[in-house]
């Protein structure tokens, strides 16, 4: 395997992980968000430039249905939030893609919303995929509330009093969503038209901005129905819980095809992690560092003790960190102040820690550095193009691929356990589904998403070939062969990358979907990581992040703006004065 250093001036080189330790399925699945995580590097991005969040219209009866708009106003241009809460039956209330109705429907437009475009949206933003939206939307979204912490909240506010912040650290949000569309989805606007978006260039990050509004949404919403019901007693939501509030998001099988389909996006991202641990590790740490990194891990050991997972499995894991986590904090307070501190760091913690509580460290480590890996942020983007080179020696397309994917060569695929599961898109459900092979029907239209199969039988026929036509171009074997046409270009395109291929058996009995979700995911800034089954999970986004009106005010501390990764549950403000 090739190795990329990771150099500045006058600095030793430090070596990138390996792919067969970095990509391995339960590695990636072991993932926490970053300071590079897309929810980050958003609010970073508000605040050094001073984005502005303003209300243009909140038109909400007693119950909180109608329609808000809040104008963000950045430094290049001007976008809307425009959402439409609706009432929602109990039978109609569901968080699968194929469902019709929500609680509140959004999307963020680019430039102003004049009453004809207000008009269309109205029409079509609630019908989501069945709607003809309009080309000016940038982002789509929906949410469903989360009905027993929205009642809760209303009815302490209307009553005089917080929310029990305890609810919070149950279920860290109001709304969650079920989908968040972007890229040319149903026709709103296409992804070429934001990369050359000063704001809005990064991966995800007008995805990300719809939510953060969706959140301002919905504490400005149960404060309004609060007032309505109870004029007189109804107070504001203490700051502290504001804070503590997240976004919910529902997700499944639908997002693991994103991470085989878009291999040169995914060594983007992994590259540029792998880079800021490899920047973080070079660095002679300092005792402010040190003293730095103590109170990280103090407060990550703390929000993982305060994270509810109803599954058996990532609970267990969450408790293996927990207990970790003391050993590290006695390991970084008892070794001396050396230059390689950090890498006799993650040396101990790689012989001695899981997987788990291995990446913490790593996430928390590149946390200490934000002047020396925040520039990462720029490249986590990449134009995605399959090269094929025709005229290649097939002789050395085999050489290519028993080089880089010899972990695909090596696996036995005749056994049941290693092609138990095969992948396919339900036609009733429209989502991608596992089926088990040989006792499931539906194999015969599998989803190509196993690359290690695929490659292992391109190999096999093109070594056939080349024992007949030795001196054969790549070309010539296509024609001969041209089913194998796509998995070549991705064979030849990514040789030159380290980070792009999971290095994974993903029809293997074994194999975990959970850990696909998850790797995207920690990318996205999720947290609370919460599986509901082995197929989907809720999460939750932005819970900790400044709120609107911190993001409005003048000046910033910018170290304090960006400091609120693993947020810990407030101390309950009990009776709150109306004043406050």
């Amino acid at each position: 395997m090739t190795m990329l250093d990771v150099t500045t001036a006058g600095a030793t080189p430090v070596a990138l992980r390996p792919a067969d330790e970095a990509m391995t399925l339960e590695r990636l699945g072991s993932l926490h968000a970053s300071r590079l995580s897309f929810v980050r590097s958003l609010v970073r991005q508000m605040a050094h430039q001073r984005w502005q969040v303003s209300c243009a219209r909140f038109d909400l009866d007693a119950a909180g249905h109608g329609v808000a708009i809040y104008r963000l106003q950045t430094p290049q241009g001007r976008y809307h939030g425009v959402i439409f809460s609706q009432h929602l039956e109990p039978e109609q209330r569901s968080d699968r893609v194929i469902a019709q109705a929500w609680d509140v429907t959004f999307g963020l437009v680019e430039g102003d919303v004049h009453d004809g475009l207000l008009e269309q949206m109205a029409a079509n933003v609630p019908l989501q995929e069945a709607g003809r939206q309009h080309p000016r939307l940038l982002v789509l979204s929906r949410a469903n509330r989360s009905l027993r912490n929205f009642a809760h909240f209303v009815e302490a506010l209307s009553s005089g009093r917080q929310p029990d912040s305890g609810q919070i650290t149950r279920v860290g949000y109001l709304y969650r969503t079920t989908a968040v569309y972007g890229n040319g989805k149903f026709g709103i606007a296409d992804f070429v038209r934001l990369q050359n978006n000063a704001d809005f260039h990064r991966p995800f990050s007008a995805q990300m901005m719809a939510v953060y509004l969706l959140r301002h949404f919905s504490i400005e919403q149960v404060e309004h129905i609060a007032r309505h019901q109870s004029p007189d007693d109804a107070v504001p939501l203490a700051r502290e819980l504001r804070r503590y509030l997240g976004i919910g998001n529902s997700t499944g099988l639908g997002m693991a095809p994103f991470l085989i389909n878009h291999p040169q996006l995914i060594q983007q991202w992994i590259t540029c992690r792998e880079s800021a641990l490899m920047t973080a590790l070079r660095q002679a740490p300092d005792e402010d560092r040190r003293q730095r990194l103590l109170t990280l891990t103090r407060r990550a050991m703390q929000h993982l003790e305060q994270t509810v997972s109803e599954d058996i499995e990532q609970g267990e894991r969450n408790a293996q960190t927990v207990a970790a986590l003391p050993e590290v904090i006695a390991w970084l307070e008892e070794m001396p102040l050396e230059d390689d501190l950090w890498q006799q760091l993650t040396a101990w913690s790689a012989r001695t820690l899981p997987f788990e509580t291995q990446e913490l460290i790593h996430t928390l480590l590149i946390e200490l550095y934000p002047e020396r890996v925040d520039y990462l942020e720029d490249q986590m983007g990449v134009i995605e193009r399959m090269e094929m080179t025709p005229d290649m020696p097939l002789v050395r397309l085999k050489q290519l691929i028993e080089t880089h994917y010899d972990w695909a060569l090596n696996e036995d695929f005749t056994t049941p356990e290693a092609r138990y599961w095969f992948w396919y898109r339900s036609v009733e459900k429209e989502e991608p589904r596992l089926g088990v092979r040989d006792r499931e029907p539906g194999a015969e239209k599998e989803l190509h998403l196993a690359i290690a199969p695929r490659v292992q039988h391109t190999h096999g026929v093109l070594s056939e070939f080349l024992e007949a036509n030795p001196r054969a171009l790549v070309v010539e074997f296509l024609i001969a062969h041209p089913r194998h046409k796509d998995i070549v270009r991705r064979i030849q395109t990514m040789v030159d990358t380290a980070y792009g291929e999971i290095r994974a058996n993903l029809w293997h009995r074994d194999m975990k979907p959970m850990h696909l979700l998850r790797t995207k995911l920690s990318f996205f800034g999720a947290s609370r990581f919460d599986p509901k089954s082995d197929r989907w999970v809720r999460i939750t986004l932005f819970q900790g992040a400044p709120l609107v009106e911190e993001l409005n005010a003048e000046p910033h501390d910018l170290q304090d703006f960006d400091d609120w990764s693993f947020p810990l549950e407030p101390e309950s403000p009990g009776e709150s004065a109306k004043a406050r």
